[in-house]
């Protein structure tokens, strides 16, 4: 099988790999969907030479990008139960292999697995973006008949990671959240913020973004090249600033203003991954009482309960993606994808 490999410097090349074949405990999913994540964008700008991983055990050899896998299952290893996988099944995948045995592992956080070098797949491990893709069966989550191939996806990591920030932070319908950035996980966010009620201010620089955050429910959009963006969200708010802020843009200026936007007694919440911020401890955070969240993703539970909301709620995650590429496209679509103006990309397997 062929699957698309980051070989550094904004390039990308397309290797032949052997089919998997599933040991114990293991599985062979076949890829229907695979999504295109804005992290991504990490491994295929690194540099050539190597560097930073993201704090992940690096890989050793070529590796199959795409951490988005959605398929059915298409083999299963020695002791894998019916209950665990059957052939045919429609399948998410839950991206990350710790220890299995420590309490992160075992309550369905195996990202934050603290005994042993996490597997990521898709970065340090082979992902979704080839025909086949072989996890240890404990992995999967079930992928429900009402959704498509496409929404199981993006709930995958995307839409995952945007419903687990808003169930941490627990907005409500009495509540405003302000959201910067609207990429795929911020749009993501202000889809299931409308549907969970809250009002929702929009942030981002590209015009085109904000009207899609328009179309996903947003209630105000904010262009910070613009608007002052901390003066936008308090002259929306009576001079208070909002109830909740969600960072997913992870620039520095993006976070200070999340920080300096948000009310007395309020929360902000960072979502998006590397860079740096400076806070002002005082003025900016003790003399507001706020509250600074931090959420990675989701656990394995956590991805089950975002694929119900979304068929409970009738929300159209699919409406995320503007572009579906073939695998033989692979380097037009990150070519665009690197230009962050559009939409979620998606390859069809």
């Amino acid at each position: 099988m062929r699957g698309v490999v980051f070989t550094g410097g904004r390039e990308l090349e397309l290797m032949e790999f052997t089919d998997p074949t599933p040991g114990p405990g293991e599985v062979v999913v076949e890829m229907k969907a695979s999504g295109m994540c804005g992290s991504d964008l990490h491994q295929y700008r690194r540099p050539k030479s190597g560097g930073e991983t993201g704090g992940l055990a690096a890989p050793t050899e070529p590796v199959i990008a795409g951490h988005e896998p959605c398929g059915i299952v298409a083999a299963v290893g020695p002791g894998v139960s019916d209950k665990q996988a059957q052939i045919g099944q429609r399948v998410m995948v839950h991206h990350y292999k710790g220890c299995t045995v420590c309490n992160h592992c075992r309550s369905g956080w195996s990202q934050l697995c603290q005994e042993e070098a996490v597997l990521v797949y898709g970065n340090n491990a082979h992902g979704g973006h080839a025909r086949y893709l072989k996890v240890p069966a404990f992995t999967l989550v079930p992928l429900p008949d009402e959704l498509s191939f496409v929404t199981g996806a993006a709930i995958s990591c995307g839409t995952g990671t945007a419903y687990g920030a808003l169930r941490r932070i627990r907005i409500s319908g009495n509540d405003t959240i302000a959201i910067f950035g609207q990429g795929p996980v911020g749009l993501s966010a202000t889809q299931l913020a409308a549907a969970m009620g809250a009002r929702v201010i929009a942030l981002d620089v590209s015009p085109e973004r904000l009207e899609r955050a328009k179309e996903f429910g947003a209630d105000e959009v904010v262009n910070p090249r613009s608007n002052d963006p901390v003066g936008a969200i308090k002259d929306l708010t009576h001079g208070y600033g909002a109830e909740f802020t969600l960072d997913t843009s992870s620039q520095p200026e993006g976070r200070i203003a999340a920080v300096r936007a948000t009310k007395v007694w309020g929360t902000t919440c960072f979502v998006g991954e590397r860079n740096q911020v400076t806070i002002d401890v005082s003025p900016d955070m003790l003399r507001k009482q706020l509250t600074i969240v931090a959420s990675w993703t989701f656990s394995q539970m956590g991805q089950a309960e975002c694929a119900q909301f979304v068929v409970d709620r009738g929300i159209d995650v699919e409406q995320l993606f503007t572009h579906r590429w073939q695998l033989d496209q692979a380097k037009e679509a990150y070519t665009l994808f690197d230009s962050q103006t559009t939409g979620k990309g998606v390859f069809l397997i």
